[in-house]
């Protein structure tokens, strides 16, 4: 359940509790009155409900400039809530604005996530050169670069032009970095083409493709839903660093083809991921809160989901292509 505690003038109580009725809320009291006329209105609704409660609250408040309003998580409520209401909340989706800014957090360009994407891009280099299945895993975890990708499916999903933006920009400075350190490492490093962790990440079939859809699905799944800890699966299943260090690796041990094989696997994998991320956020029902938001929202996913279908059939015709080589 959640507690949304609203700050505004008392003169908004009479809307406020009707806002909590009509959406049956599970309980609205009234709490401190400041001086300043301003009330303290706490509502306890279920998480299935909370998303509608913040639209209703968000619209009738938005002429009060310095209305406020907390969302809290909750623990435990008693009594526990029906049967059916419970099982109802358990698959209820995160409301929007705590899921935006958990996403926008994976799609900032600061120092911490440069200096993930080097150490990481290091300790994958290392692990596909010795072939040590553990050194690429750990690698695979502590690389940022599925972040951004969900904050531009969710960006999609919301219309949101600066989000979408700023995760581009992030996802590709990120496997940029990458890339070129690996390329260094490939040029100064004997790389030993018989290493199975390195050859696995040149080969790209219709497995990868199904492998990628499921885990981007997945990813935003658990994000959605708060269970946050299937993540870290996700990120060793559909993982972007170990190709895009395959990439730079090969070309610079002049491994053409190889490199090819793995360019190729890091498209598939980016494409496949923004496809299901958004799908999901779209079958979730992630969307702005005002009709012309939404309206400008739809178009954008419309068009996108259009581009990353095109993009990712002519990858799959690729592929057919070189099996059949």
């Amino acid at each position: 359940m959640k507690l949304i505690e609203v700050n505004a003038d008392s003169g908004h109580i009479d809307t406020v509790a009707g806002i909590a009725e009509q959406h049956e809320a599970a309980d609205f009291r009234l709490g401190f009155k400041g001086e300043d006329g301003r009330q303290i209105m706490r509502i306890l609704i279920a998480d299935d409900r909370a998303q509608a409660v913040l639209d209703g609250l968000q619209k009738y408040l938005n002429k009060d400039p310095e209305a406020r309003i907390v969302v809290l998580a909750v623990e435990a409520a008693l009594p526990r809530p029906p049967e059916q209401e419970r099982t109802k909340e358990e698959s209820a989706t995160a409301i929007r604005e705590a899921l935006y800014e958990e996403i926008e957090k994976s799609a900032r360009l600061d120092n911490n996530f440069l200096i993930l994407v080097v150490l990481s891009t290091i300790v994958a280099a290392i692990g596909l050169i010795e072939d040590n299945v553990a050194v690429v895993i750990g690698a695979m975890v502590i690389a940022p670069l599925l972040g951004p990708n969900l904050a531009l499916g969710l960006g999609t999903a919301l219309g949101d032009t600066a989000l979408m933006w700023k995760a581009t920009r992030t996802n590709g400075i990120g496997i940029g970095l990458a890339f070129l350190l690996a390329l260094g490492i490939g040029l100064i490093w004997p790389v030993d083409i018989n290493s199975h962790e390195l050859m696995a990440r040149t080969d790209v079939g219709l497995d990868s493709v199904a492998l990628a859809l499921a885990s981007g699905a997945a990813a935003v799944l658990s994000i959605t839903t708060g269970l946050s800890s299937v993540l870290v699966g996700v990120m060793v299943a559909v993982a972007l660093l170990p190709p895009t260090a395959t990439l730079g690796l090969m070309l610079g041990a002049g491994q053409y083809q190889h490199a090819l094989g793995a360019a190729l696997l890091l498209a598939v994998n980016i494409v496949c991921v923004n496809l299901a991320a958004k799908l999901v956020f779209l079958a979730k029902g992630i969307h702005p809160r005002t009709w012309w938001e939404k309206k400008k929202a739809q178009r954008s996913m419309v068009l996108y989901l259009l581009i990353w279908v095109i993009t990712l059939t002519l990858l799959v015709a690729v592929i057919y292509v070189r099996s059949r080589k």
